[in-house]
């Protein structure tokens, strides 16, 4: 599914007006429709309804679904803000629509309409009560000011039930660096129409997006096909189209092998996780370089996979011939200590596949940019937020840190998973997969070292590297979603995403 620009969706608009053909007014009227259905599926009539319209196309939005609401019986409290004494011509129209009902007294009393043009007298609104935002839509290019601002905070205030049309009113469809979002209308539910908006998935907007649900009005599937854009959410049927089904006549040395660098003193709990989850994708073989005081444990936990254990007790102090190794996967457990360093630059020299880049092995990188160049083209690298930041530096914002991942991506010619909620997997071409799947109960030790292991094994299977990367996320996200709906997510452990991959291989 793509993601549009705010420009983009305006051309979108304009497009499925000339191109459907159908009336610019019938089309708001079909996205109000859509709206409406909406609120009266989540809220009963005894709720009073307060929609806060502004003069362009999305107020316009708000005045349909009033008038609407008003028919099926809701009590309908409407302000409209003409401060330049100028509307959009739907806007308008929905106006005198909406005057019309008043002028001919069919509304049962359940309609109050004021429009504003100076003073304005907030109502008295309670926590029971629905707020419709209709006040700005994508078009918006500078942030809330005056009044504007008034409101936006006062709405904030009221804990009430709140309703954004397309977007919340003062949040900008990309970027919002710079958005102040005490001025940004905080949504319960943000209803967007036909396609989400880059903001959505960023973790700053969280407080002013909410939910957020797509409403499908009909609008052109040919301009969102021709339209180009980086941004993309991965959708089921993409990640069913990557499975690959085994031969009957498979081996284990015709799945890949895979070599695991992992662990140090205190830490082999990582290696285990990194090392189950790998095996858990469907790896024929798995060797895992670990410390040698963590043999007795590895042998325990993870019989299947063979040992190189390092001649050190604490730490990775040197690195093997990998001519027999189909990937390497590196970083889970492993420490920062000076040998382990260099023993990581002995295997990025050495490499000349793809690998999976991780934790510690991150954390190095950070310390050492210039072995950024050593990396194998189309290697994983997966970092969260602050491992990103070690290596790009500190960023003050979700869209600011999206660029960096997005800039290491198409420097160094690798992939890059900037994991959190919707992570992102940033391709060398410029392409950002988001995945909607997965959850806050993943935010668990270990969970990293799991996705470590499910792509290392997926790219040992001849997966390609894009292919693992967006296959390996959903896999993993999937589980943990999984894992959340039995489990609870405050009860979740990494092994536990582990124990439902079965679920998330079953589900493609």
């Amino acid at each position: 599914m793509k993601i549009l620009t705010g420009t983009q969706h305006a051309e979108l608009d304009r497009y499925t007006i000339e191109n459907e053909p159908i009336e610019s007014i019938e089309l708001m009227e079909r996205a109000a429709r859509a709206i409406t259905f909406e609120i009266t599926s989540r809220w009963d009539k005894e709720r009073n309804v307060y929609v806060f319209a502004g003069a362009g196309n999305n107020g316009g939005d708000g005045l349909a679904v009033a008038r609407l609401l008003v028919e099926e019986g809701y009590n309908v409290n409407v302000h409209l803000f003409n401060i330049k004494g100028k509307l959009s011509e739907e806007c308008e129209t929905n106006r005198d629509r909406l005057q019309n009902i008043l002028d001919e007294n069919c509304d049962g009393g359940r309609l109050v309409f004021n429009e504003i043009s100076a003073g304005f007298d907030f109502p008295k609104i309670t926590r029971d009560d629905i707020v419709i935002d209709a006040l700005f839509g994508t078009g918006l290019s500078n942030p809330l000011m005056g009044g504007f601002a008034v409101v936006a905070k006062k709405i904030n205030s009221l804990h009430a039930h709140v309703v954004s049309i397309d977007i919340p009113s003062g949040l900008m469809c990309e970027n919002n660096a710079f958005t102040d979002r005490s001025v940004v209308i905080h949504a319960e539910i943000t209803l967007s129409i036909q396609l989400p908006k880059l903001a959505f998935v960023m973790a700053d907007n969280e407080k002013c997006v909410g939910e957020w649900k797509l409403l499908d009005i009909g609008l052109s599937e040919d301009y969102i096909e021709d339209a180009e854009t980086p941004y993309y959410i991965v959708e089921e049927g993409d990640v069913k189209e990557l499975r690959r089904h085994r031969s009957k006549f498979a081996h284990k040395g015709t799945l890949g092998h895979a070599l695991i660098v992992a662990g140090s003193y205190g830490m082999a709990g990582a290696a285990i996780l990194a090392s189950k989850a790998c095996l858990r994708s469907g790896l024929g073989k798995l060797t895992v370089h670990t410390p040698s005081s963590n043999c007795t444990i590895m042998q325990t936990t993870v019989p299947e996979a063979v040992l190189l254990l390092d001649k050190s007790n604490r730490c990775i102090t040197e690195n093997f011939d990998i001519s027999n190794f189909k990937v390497i996967g590196i970083g889970p457990g492993l420490g920062q200590d000076s040998a382990t360093a260099i023993a990581f630059q002995q295997y990025l020299a050495i490499s000349d596949d793809p690998m999976v880049i991780d934790a510690d092995a991150l954390n190095i990188l950070g310390n050492h940019r210039d072995w950024l160049s050593h990396i194998p083209a189309g290697s994983i690298l997966t970092p969260h937020a602050k491992e990103l930041d070690g290596i790009m530096g500190h960023c003050t914002n979700s869209y600011e840190r999206l660029a960096h991942a997005i800039e290491l991506a198409n420097q160094y010619r690798v992939y890059v998973i900037l994991k959190g909620h919707y992570t992102a997997i940033c391709t060398p071409q410029g392409k950002v997969l988001f995945c909607p799947r997965g959850n806050a109960g993943m935010a668990t030790p270990g969970s990293g070292d799991v996705l470590t292991g499910i792509l290392t094994g997926l790219l040992a299977q001849g997966y390609s590297p894009g292919e693992s990367a967006v296959l390996g996320v959903w896999l993993h996200a999937c589980a943990g979603d999984y894992a959340a709906e039995e489990l609870g997510q405050e009860f979740m452990l990494s092994s536990d995403i582990i124990s439902y991959m079965s679920k998330s291989w079953k589900s493609i």
